[in-house]
């Protein structure tokens, strides 16, 4: 994929993730978006090799709060 088209799905994506974060553990946005930017998570995201861009903002979410809640990541199988 072009690096601009890359870019678009992450300006995409993120925001829907952060929306999900604001509304599912109830923080607002200016902490919710810096807690997803420091994650494991969004370091995956970024790159585009990783492929996880191609999951839902909400499993992308229940990735972030899996991380949040256990420390660690496990890929859903549609990553198979």
């Amino acid at each position: 994929m072009e690096k601009k088209t890359f870019e678009v799905v992450l300006i995409l994506l993120v925001p829907q993730i952060i929306q999900l974060i604001v509304e599912n553990l109830s923080c607002d946005e200016i902490t919710a978006s810096k807690e997803f930017y420091s994650s494991e998570v969004y370091s995956l995201l970024e790159q585009e090799d990783t492929k996880i861009w191609h999951f839902s903002p909400l499993t992308l979410f229940n990735m972030y709060q899996e991380e949040k809640s256990t420390g660690s990541i496990s890929f859903p199988e549609e990553a198979g």
